[in-house]
C-alpha cells in the first residue's frame, strides 16, 4: 500500500514537472513580447494654473481631460501606456513638499481604457509644477524592455522647483543612452515656458508643440502615441550649406537641421538612371511667429536648373509646415551612365516679431528616399501632368472640332437669314 502511494506520488510529481516545463517557455515568450512592446507615459501638469479658462472658452484642465479621453480610445493595442501627474495632490505653500508632488496615476502596461479614463476624471488643478522630479520618475517608470520609450509632457508653465533644472534632467536622461524621447506640449505658453520646453525636447531628440486649442492638443498627443508604435527611425543631424556647390551629400534616411529665419539650406543626393528621388521637409515654428509663412523645397541640377518643386503656405494655425517632391530620372541604355547629383534647396519665409529670439533657427526635418523609378519616368513628372497628357490632348481636339462646327453653323444661319 505504501509503495503504491509512493508510486502515485512520484507519477504526480513527474506530471507536475512536465507541466511546469511546458508552461515556463510559454511564460518566457510572453515576457519577450512584453520586452519589445513600445512604452509611452503621459505626464500631465495638474498645478493650480491649469484652472485658467483660455482654451476655447474652457479651462486648460478640461482641454487636457478631453484630449486624454480621445487618445485613450485610439491608443494602439500594442502600446503599453501609463499616466503620471505633477502638482495633483499638495495645495500648500511648502515648496519642498510641493516639489515632491508627482505620482503615477496609471501604471505603464496593457491599457484598461475605462480604468484609465476614470483615474483622469478625478483630477483637479491643485499645486506646484515639479517638472524635473516628474521627468526623473517617468524615466524610471519606463525602465526595462527593448521597445521604443517616449514621455509626452503636457504643461502650461515653467518648472517651479529650482535649483533642479528640468532641461538638465532631460540631458541626464539622454546621457544614459537608453533611447528615451521626451516630447513637450505647452498650453498657451509664455516665452520662458516655451524656451524651457524646447530645451527639454531638444535634449532627447523630441519635439515641442505650442497648443492653443483643444483639437490641436488631442491630435498632437494622439500622433505622438501612435509614433511610439512605429518602427524606430533615429534622425541623423545634418548641416546644410549656403549653396549647392558646398552641400553635404546625403543618402536615404531621416535628417534634422536648423535653418535661420528667411534663409535657405542646401543638400545633395545622387540619383542613378532609372531611380526616383522622393524628398519631404517639415519646418516647425518652435516660438511665436508672424502669420502668413511658407516653406519651399526645390530639386535643382548642379548647373542651377530647377527640376521640380514643392511648396506649402500657412496662416498661423499650425506649428509645423510640410511639403515634398518626386523626381524620377529616366533610365539609360548607356551602361556607362553615372549617377546625377541633385541639389535640394529648403527655404522658409517664417518671421518673428521684435523681441523674439531668432537664434537658433527653427528646426527642420528632411526625409530622403531613393527607389526604383517607374517604367516611364520621363512621363510621370512631365510638367506635373504625367499620363494626363492624353486627356489634355483629347480636350484640345474636342474644343477645336466644336469651335469649327459652331462657326460653320453660325455662318449658315446668317446666310439663311439674309436670303429670307
Amino acid at each position: 500500500m505504501i509503495r503504491t502511494q509512493r508510486l502515485a506520488a512520484g507519477v504526480c510529481a513527474l506530471l507536475a514537472a512536465l507541466a511546469a516545463g511546458i508552461a515556463f517557455p510559454a511564460g518566457a515568450v510572453a515576457d519577450e513580447t512584453d520586452q519589445t512592446a513600445p512604452k509611452v507615459e503621459l505626464v500631465l501638469d495638474v498645478s493650480g494654473s491649469m484652472r485658467t479658462r483660455d482654451i476655447d472658452g474652457g479651462s486648460r484642465m478640461a482641454a487636457a481631460k478631453q484630449a486624454f479621453n480621445e487618445v485613450l480610445d485610439a491608443t494602439p493595442e500594442e502600446v503599453r501606456l501609463g499616466i503620471r501627474t505633477l502638482g495633483a495632490n499638495y495645495p500648500g505653500d511648502d515648496r519642498k513638499q510641493g516639489c515632491q508632488d508627482t505620482e503615477q496615476l496609471y501604471p505603464v502596461g496593457p491599457l484598461d481604457r475605462t480604468e484609465a479614463k476614470t483615474a483622469v476624471a478625478t483630477l483637479a488643478p491643485t499645486g506646484w509644477t515639479p517638472i524635473g522630479p516628474a521627468l526623473r520618475k517617468a524615466a524610471t517608470d519606463l525602465d526595462g524592455g527593448e521597445g521604443t520609450r517616449r514621455i509626452v509632457l503636457i504643461t502650461d508653465g515653467e518648472d517651479t522647483c529650482p535649483p533642479l533644472d528640468p532641461c538638465e534632467v532631460a540631458r541626464e536622461i539622454a546621457a544614459k543612452g537608453i533611447g528615451l524621447t521626451i516630447d513637450t506640449l505647452g498650453l498657451v505658453p509664455d516665452a520662458k515656458t516655451r524656451d524651457q520646453l524646447i530645451c527639454i525636447a531638444d535634449a532627447t531628440g523630441g519635439t515641442y508643440t505650442s497648443v492653443q486649442h483643444k483639437e490641436e492638443l488631442s491630435d498632437r498627443v494622439g500622433e505622438l502615441v501612435d509614433r511610439a508604435a512605429e518602427p524606430v527611425v533615429t534622425p541623423v543631424a545634418a548641416e546644410g550649406a549656403a549653396e549647392c556647390a558646398k552641400a553635404p551629400a546625403l543618402k536615404a534616411g531621416l535628417y534634422t537641421d536648423r535653418e535661420e529665419f528667411g534663409q535657405q539650406r542646401w543638400y545633395k543626393v545622387d540619383v542613378d538612371p532609372g531611380q526616383e528621388l522622393r524628398a519631404s521637409v517639415s519646418v516647425a515654428a518652435d516660438r511665436a511667429v508672424n502669420p502668413d509663412y511658407g516653406v519651399l523645397l526645390r530639386a535643382v541640377t548642379v548647373h542651377g536648373r530647377e527640376i521640380v518643386r514643392g511648396e506649402a503656405a500657412g496662416n498661423g494655425r499650425t506649428d509645423v509646415l510640410s511639403t515634398g517632391l518626386r523626381y524620377p530620372k529616366p533610365d539609360s541604355d548607356d551602361d556607362t551612365a553615372t549617377a546625377e547629383p541633385v541639389c535640394l534647396q529648403v527655404t522658409n519665409s517664417f518671421s518673428v516679431a521684435a523681441g523674439v529670439k531668432t537664434t537658433p533657427g527653427p528646426p527642420l526635418e528632411l526625409t530622403i528616399d531613393v527607389v526604383d523609378g517607374p517604367s516611364k519616368a520621363s512621363d510621370v513628372a512631365a510638367f506635373g501632368l504625367g499620363r494626363g497628357w492624353w486627356l489634355l490632348g483629347a480636350l484640345v481636339l474636342t474644343g477645336f472640332v466644336a469651335g469649327v462646327l459652331w462657326g460653320w453653323l453660325s455662318r449658315w444661319r446668317v446666310a439663311v437669314w439674309r436670303t429670307n
